[in-house]
Parts: C-alpha cells; sequence; structure tokens
C-alpha cells in the first residue's frame, strides 16, 4: 500500500506543491489567516441573535445600532479577500522566480503589475447599438461598471481564482522581457527603485494591450474574464459541496500524511479558495457543510487524522510505558490541534498499524458533521476561527454560537476515539508484552 501512495500519490502531489505558483497560493493563504480570523468573528458578533435568540432584545438596543460601524472589519477582509491573495501572490510568485532562476525581478513590481492587470479586468461593460459603454445596474448594484455594495462584489472570494490567474499572466510577461534583458535601462546612478520602474515600461504596455485586447474579444460574445473563471470555480465548489467530494479531499490528506508529506497543506492551498468563497455563500444564508475550518472545526478532533481521541486512550488507559508516556506527552498539544508528537512519534507516517483508522478518522467525523450541518440540526459555518482553538469551543465560533455545533464536535472526538480502540488495544498490548520480556 505504501509503495502504491509513493508512486501514484505522493510523487505527483509532491510535485505540484513545488511549482512556484503554489508555493505563492500557500503564502497568501498564511498571509491571510489573522485577517480572515478577525474579520469573522465581527460577523460571528453581528449574527448571534439568529443563534441565540434571546439576545435579540439586548442587540436591537445596543448593536444593531452601530452594525455598519464594527462590521466594516469584516468588509475590510472577507469582502476584499481577493486583493489580499493578488498582492501576496504577486509579490512572493516574482520573489519565487527571481530567486529560483536567478532572474532580476523585482517583486514589488511583480506585486504592482498583478494589481494593475486585475483592476483591468474587474469593471463590466456591455456592446449595445452606441458602442462599448459600462454597466450601470443599481438594483444590482453595479454603478459605471464596477458592482458595489458592502465591498466590491469582484474583490471577494469569487475573484480568487482571477486574482491567481491573473499573477500567473502578468508576472510571466514581466519575466518574458527582464530574462531576455529586454527593458529600458537607467544609469548605475540611478536609484533601484526607479530603475526598476523603468524595467517594467514595457511589460506594462504589453499587458495593457493584451488585457484591453482580451476583454474586448469576450465582450464580443457578452462575457468577461470572472464570468469564464467563474465555471471552472463553480465546478469545483460543487464537488467540495458533496460528500463524496469531502471524502476524496480527506483520503488525499491522509493518505498524503501516512507517507510523510503535509497533506492538509498541499491540498488546503489549492482548495483555501474555494473554503472561503462556501463560507461567503453561507454568511449570505447558504447551508454548504465544507466551509472556512470546517475540517479543524469538526473532522480533525486533534490535528490531522482526528488524534484526540487516541491520545487521550493513550494517556490514561495504555498499558505499556511506550504509549502513555508519549500520550501524556502530547495531550495538551493535542488539544490545541497540534499532533506532531503523534504523527512523527508515534509515528502514523509509514506505520501499518494505524494506517486504517488514520484514514478511515476523520471520514467518519467528517461524514457525521458534513450531515448534521446539510441537514439543518447544526448551523453552517460562517466565521474563521484559528485553528489551534480546542475542541467544542472551534465548532462554537466557527458556526457563529450554535451551541449544538459544541455537541457535535464532541460527538466527532468521541466516535474518532472509538475507531482508533482496536488498534490502540492491539498495539499497547504488544508492546506491553516487549516491555515485560525486555524487563524479565
Amino acid at each position: 500500500m505504501f509503495n502504491f501512495l509513493e508512486k501514484y500519490l505522493m510523487g505527483p502531489l509532491t510535485k505540484l506543491s513545488q511549482y512556484k505558483l503554489v508555493r505563492a497560493i500557500q503564502s497568501a493563504g498564511m498571509a491571510s489567516i489573522s485577517f480572515i480570523t478577525i474579520g469573522s468573528l465581527f460577523l460571528v458578533l453581528n449574527v448571534l441573535p439568529l443563534v441565540m435568540p434571546g439576545l435579540a432584545g439586548f442587540y436591537a438596543n445596543t448593536f444593531d445600532k452601530i452594525t455598519p460601524l464594527y462590521m466594516l472589519a469584516n468588509v475590510a477582509t472577507m469582502g476584499i479577500i481577493a486583493l489580499y491573495f493578488l498582492v501576496v501572490i504577486g509579490f512572493e510568485y516574482t520573489r519565487f522566480i527571481a530567486e529560483d532562476e536567478n532572474i532580476d525581478l523585482s517583486p514589488v513590481t511583480g506585486m504592482l503589475l498583478s494589481v494593475f492587470g486585475f483592476f483591468m479586468l474587474v469593471p463590466q461593460l456591455v456592446k449595445g447599438p452606441e458602442g462599448i459603454t459600462k454597466v450601470t445596474d443599481a438594483e444590482a448594484g453595479i454603478i459605471n461598471g464596477w458592482a458595489i455594495g458592502d465591498a466590491p462584489a469582484r474583490f471577494g472570494a469569487t475573484g480568487i481564482f482571477t486574482a491567481i490567474l491573473v499573477c500567473f499572466v502578468t508576472i510571466n510577461i514581466y519575466k518574458f522581457f527582464i530574462k531576455r534583458d529586454i527593458r529600458i535601462r537607467m544609469p548605475d546612478s540611478v536609484p533601484e527603485g526607479v530603475a526598476n520602474s523603468f524595467s517594467a515600461l514595457i511589460p506594462v504596455v504589453v499587458i495593457s494591450v493584451l488585457f484591453i485586447a482580451i476583454n474586448g474579444i469576450l465582450l464580443a460574445f457578452n462575457t468577461d474574464v470572472f464570468s469564464l473563471v467563474a465555471i471552472p470555480f463553480g465546478f469545483v465548489a460543487n464537488m467540495t459541496g458533496s460528500w463524496i467530494g469531502m471524502i476524496i479531499i480527506l483520503f488525499f490528506i491522509q493518505a498524503l500524511w501516512l507517507v510523510g508529506i503535509h497533506g492538509a497543506t498541499i491540498i488546503g492551498s489549492i482548495l483555501t479558495p474555494i473554503y472561503l468563497y462556501n463560507m461567503q455563500l453561507n454568511g449570505s444564508g447558504s447551508h454548504i457543510p465544507l466551509a472556512g475550518e470546517f475540517m479543524n472545526a469538526f473532522v480533525y478532533n486533534g490535528g490531522s487524522g482526528a488524534t484526540l481521541g487516541l491520545v487521550i486512550l493513550m494517556a490514561f488507559t495504555a498499558k505499556s510505558q511506550q504509549l502513555k508516556m508519549l500520550g501524556k506527552a502530547a495531550l495538551v498539544p493535542g488539544i490545541f490541534q497540534i499532533n506532531e508528537p503523534i504523527i512523527f512519534g508515534l509515528p502514523m507516517v509509514y506505520n501499518p498499524n494505524f494506517a486504517v483508522p488514520f484514514i478511515l478518522s476523520p471520514m467518519v467525523s467528517g461524514t457525521i458533521a458534513y450531515f448534521a450541518i446539510k441537514t439543518g440540526l447544526v448551523m453552517p459555518v460562517i466565521a474563521q476561527q484559528p485553528w489551534p482553538t480546542p475542541i467544542g469551543i472551534n465548532g462554537f465560533i466557527a458556526t457563529g454560537g450554535d451551541w449544538k455545533a459544541i455537541i457535535l464536535s464532541v460527538v466527532c472526538a468521541i466516535v474518532n476515539a472509538l475507531i482508533y480502540y482496536p488498534f490502540f488495544k492491539k498495539r499497547d498490548n504488544e508492546l506491553y508484552r516487549e516491555e515485560a520480556e525486555s524487563e524479565q
């Protein structure tokens, strides 16, 4: 089994994780965590009366009077999250190319080229009898071609995939000209920042002409880049909205971990835009289970593999000293969703004794949480809680204060422990006999 995973899973996905663009997306996701978390907490504050009706009267006399004020924190984070991804990917992708390929590229210039290209695509245009005009539709919130509202609509999670595409195109155009030394050179006495700006003149002209042409061609077919990108984006989003899609994602994550690859980072970096998009939809009234930090709220109690139950079994019921001591050492980190002591200390990596429950346990807890949310028993995830948040509290915050999410999180952890129990007991008895024989 391990040979199969190494050959058909570890190799291709490890190679994927090394692509400069994927690394840049990972950087953007990590850089945005703090902003998304804080913005989400203000959304939780705003929706608490929906899950705690008893607060409605208190809110009517207090927070409801200043909602537009404190919700600015949410608008300035989740409302324009595509811009966060855009600037970080533009900077990091340029930097990775410059370092890996030893090309004289300026990360700041690459970032600005990405912003320039993105803003050329944002306005909505329409072709009419009098020529091309900007769309104005007050009911849809579109003024002079710009979708407005709490935040410009195309700057939200739906714009992340367009931002990724724009970064790839603009920075590779920049790379093409600099690599071939096709640029306007300045004397050595000119400051570096000024010289870099002149080096970008030719790429700016090319990007301008290219994006104008793209807009014009797509306009002839009554569409634009955002609408085209929404097609594959919607397909992947629909996949994450299904139970089968979630099971496939969990399998890939766990299988990668088994062969020593951080599956959550590789798969998560690719799917983060979808998780954020689904969370935004939930905030608007949708009921999509796999959104935001759904995994850390319900599936991964104790970290990847859902090992908190196993750690508790080891710390308090193990007969062998090896498992008992490891369980005690891993207990506090496990409570805060950190389980590297178990992943590499038990270990889980390349360990046939625990391979089955390691893959199966998250799938079962994920299934329980999926259908609890899908059927409306528990509120969907609308907020991004900090991933080390302990069991129960994480689900409560993620769902905007639904007390049933606490019970769901605890139930999932108990089920995880039951799945691990027979495998733990078998291994514990083996180690106990080995320790007894060694003492004799």
